[in-house]
């Protein structure tokens, strides 16, 4: 079969009525399977509102939960030959690929967050570090980074680990993560003081 081009998203007429019944998905996913951009676009009211709530209830963040939405609904679009109706319904197909989508992102989120983690303990040993007792100091210390990183809300650890450990002003910052400078400030200052008291709870 051709590879389908990505249609352009669904115009607001074409989203005023919504096929109501598990018959018409099945007609919609059949046309689409044939190109059909205006099946797409009825497809598309259809299913984003169910595919958003489960992609959100799985990550718990509105802008991943959007994306997801958009990759689970273009997968729809080029994999619509696929679809056999004699394993099941439209909605549950399409919600079982939106479930798989988002518990992927899920995973891909994680990953790179344990990865900012170790390089945040990489970039702590210091030269020449290698008795046992400073070894063990280390990794206690370590430790205490990576639980009080994970104490951070994404969004102040990001701007954390930039300028503390990624060597960014505040404006790169800024202008990397298309912010205002204002509220880098805030997430940093707000981060630090967060990871502040969770170290001065650890002292002891």
């Amino acid at each position: 079969m051709t590879a389908l081009a990505t249609p352009r998203p669904p115009t607001t007429s074409s989203r005023r009525s919504a096929p109501g019944n598990a018959e018409d998905l099945c007609d919609l996913v059949s046309a689409v399977a044939s190109g059909s951009e205006a099946a797409f676009a009825s497809l598309y009211t259809a299913l984003a509102g169910p595919v958003h709530g489960i992609s959100l209830r799985v990550l718990r963040n509105p802008a991943h939960a959007e994306e997801v939405t958009q990759e689970v609904l273009l997968e729809v679009w080029r994999t619509a030959a696929a679809y056999r109706r004699e394993r099941g319904s439209v909605m549950t197909w399409v919600l079982t690929i939106a479930h798989r989508r988002a518990v992927d992102r899920v995973r891909a989120v994680q990953a790179a967050a344990d990865r900012d983690l170790r390089a945040i303990a990489e970039r702590a040993v210091p030269p020449g570090w290698d008795s046992v007792e400073g070894t063990v100091e280390l990794a206690l210390d370590s430790e205490r980074v990576r639980t009080a990183l994970a104490g951070l809300s994404a969004v102040q650890r990001e701007s954390v680990v930039l300028a503390y450990y990624g060597g960014y002003s505040q404006r790169e910052i800024s202008e990397a993560l298309s912010l205002p400078l204002g509220t880098v400030k805030t997430r940093i200052r707000d981060g630090l003081i967060r990871l502040r008291a969770a170290f001065d709870g650890g002292a002891g």
